[in-house]
């Protein structure tokens, strides 16, 4: 299988070396126009190359010592992928000949392999552009007469599956699944796919009326159609019914489709069920069982899949790829999969997840748990303004809701001080555990970075929190310091009823003699100490002022932001300056 690809001028790959794993899944991530679908296009382009050129010119063209002729096409003959003209095929769409390419072919795609007895293979193909044709031929090649080439079929996120398919040869449909049009023939897949394991069972049964049973185990183990079988009984408690074809009579193929109650391999149709015709189905089925006949198919080596997840359930996302990787597996298949969808990514082994970096250059196989955590946020897009400025500050804060960091700069003017923009602030509810996580990958991208990650209290004791607001339950680091809230969340520190009576216009009196008897809190002196009375600590401060704002029919968007800009400074709890020192401390130290 391929064991790197090279391309110079194809997209956004100027000029890089991509190494892939020859076999199993590889799930190929990274930022939006990073390269993932390109990765997949120029390799769907090789296929489609090296299917025309030995089409038109035959075997020999694709060999060592070939001297043909370029193949000339028009832009209507260019299949495999949808681009608005040949010229986007080129970086910066510059398609012109320069010095380096003395025989005018400016774009080259190259893949290496090895082969059986384990000897480097490669094929190039080169492609010029000349007055909108297309000229594509092998510009190297190392691979004699008996060399296999490596066959792969590209699947975009909906394949076009037709309602009527005819019966086509298996030139053909090479030749439609090297173009890209691989849902063309998905139907002719699934016949084969039968028909083999129709003769399979007749040399099986032999003269004997069944097929043993140690036989028939084998055979639902390892044949790709009972393979296929049986995991549409599994995710739809479906299968598929293939009619028999006639050439002589029959137009188009015909696959229907069968739901009921399964019983281990065996399907029992649902009362007053009738068959239908799988197009009848919805995308996310078509394009399951698209992505998995092609995976079973014998006549695919690399199956790309560009974004299967696109039509899919989270758990359906996780669930088709599971099956796929054990197929690829079985099969000895190799599995390229783009793909954006966090669930997929969180549950995959970080080697098997190829991160794709604008231009390629950085093309690289995770090796940690936490290199998944920045790529999921974003760590290598082309455009990741947090990320730029993360590089300028060197200081970066974690906070957990979206109003903390205006509630805090609020807090900062009431005390004549300023909330530092010489800090990047990161939004996340996720642990402190999973910051870390997500910092050790920011660290190895951007080296001499540190980190404060500020959360709630919620249900937690407040003993696991010092007068510092340091999380006696996380340890301590000099590059990361994990602070939580003494008090239950940073809207708790908000429940001045002289502020919240200023905010709405009503007396004091009205807020206090509500705040009692609503929620028994009699506010006093104490209030903004650190060690305050417990029902200030466990109060639900952000249910305190939602109720705030309807009881006082206040007409402000966000009450917690309201009152924190309208707070004098003697008003301001000891905990919120104390975290504001903290984070001046903290820019200051860079």
């Amino acid at each position: 299988m391929i064991e790197s690809v090279t391309f110079k001028s194809f997209k956004q790959f100027a000029d890089v070396r991509i190494p892939l794993q020859s076999e199993g899944l590889t799930l190929v991530a990274g930022g939006n126009n990073a390269g993932k679908s390109s990765l997949l296009h120029g390799l769907a382009v090789w296929e489609f190359c090296r299917t025309v050129v030995t089409m038109e010119k035959g075997d020999a063209a694709i060999r060592v010592g070939s001297h043909h002729q370029g193949l000339g096409l028009g832009d209507d003959e260019f299949s495999p992928i949808a681009l608005p003209s040949l010229k986007h095929l080129w970086t910066n769409l510059k398609t012109q000949k320069t010095p380096s390419d003395p025989d005018g072919y400016t774009l080259r795609i190259r893949c290496e392999w090895e082969d059986e007895l384990q000897a480097g293979k490669h094929l190039e193909f080169g492609l010029s552009l000349s007055n909108d044709r297309l000229f594509v031929r092998a510009t190297s090649s190392n691979l004699e007469r008996a060399d296999g080439v490596p066959r792969m079929a590209y699947l975009p996120p909906f394949a076009g599956i037709t309602d009527r398919e005819t019966r086509v040869t298996r030139a053909v449909r090479t030749r439609r699944i090297g173009e890209g049009l691989a849902g063309a023939v998905l139907r002719n897949i699934v016949l084969e796919l039968q028909e083999a394991n129709q003769v399979r069972r007749t040399v099986l049964r032999g003269d004997r009326s069944k097929i043993s049973d140690a036989a028939l185990k084998v055979l639902r183990e390892t044949d790709p159609w009972e393979l296929l079988q049986q995991a549409l009984r599994q995710q739809f408690s479906a299968e598929l019914i293939v009619e028999p074809f006639r050439e002589e009579y029959h137009s188009y193929i015909r696959v229907d489709l069968d739901k009921g109650a399964v019983d281990g391999y065996k399907l029992k149709r649902h009362a007053g069920y009738n068959r239908r015709d799988l197009m009848v189905e919805g995308s996310g089925f078509l394009q399951w069982l698209s992505v998995y006949a092609l995976a079973a198919s014998g006549e695919v080596d690399v199956l790309l899949l560009d974004e299967p997840d696109a039509h899919l359930h989270p758990t359906l996302q996780s669930q088709l790829l599971a099956a796929v990787a054990e197929l690829a597996r079985k099969t000895s298949k190799q599995v390229l999969v783009a793909t954006h969808s966090a669930e997929i990514l969180k549950a995959a082994d970080p080697s098997a997840i190829l991160e794709i970096r604008p231009g390629g250059i950085h093309a690289k196989y995770l090796a940690q748990d936490h290199q998944k955590v920045g790529l999921l946020a974003g760590i290598g897009s082309s455009y990741a303004p947090r990320i730029d400025h993360l590089r300028r500050t060197k200081r970066l804060l974690f906070l957990e809701g979206s109003s903390d960091e205006s509630i805090l700069a609020a807090t900062a003017k009431s005390l004549g001080r300023r909330f530092p923009d010489e800090v990047t602030i990161w939004q996340t509810s996720a642990s402190h555990k999973e910051r870390r996580q997500l910092f050790r990958a920011l660290l190895e991208e951007i080296p001499g970075i540190r980190a404060l990650s500020l959360r709630d209290r919620d249900e937690a004791l407040v003993a696991t929190t010092s007068l510092d607001l340091s999380d006696k339950s996380e340890s301590p680091s000099p590059e990361f310091r994990a602070l939580k809230w003494r008090r239950r969340h940073i809207e708790c520190y908000l429940l001045h009823p002289q502020v919240i009576a200023r905010v709405a216009h009503v007396s004091i009196n009205d807020v206090s003699d509500w705040l009692a008897s609503e929620f028994g809190l009699a506010i006093s002196a104490t209030y903004v100490e650190s060690d305050c009375p417990s029902a200030f600590v466990d109060v639900d401060g952000k249910f305190v002022l939602r109720s705030a704002m309807s009881r006082f029919a206040c007409s402000t968007k966000s009450m917690p932001i309201t009152v924190a800009k309208a707070m004098s400074a003697d008003e301001v709890c000891v905990d919120l300056r104390t975290m504001l020192d903290i984070v001046d401390e903290f820019v200051a130290s860079a």
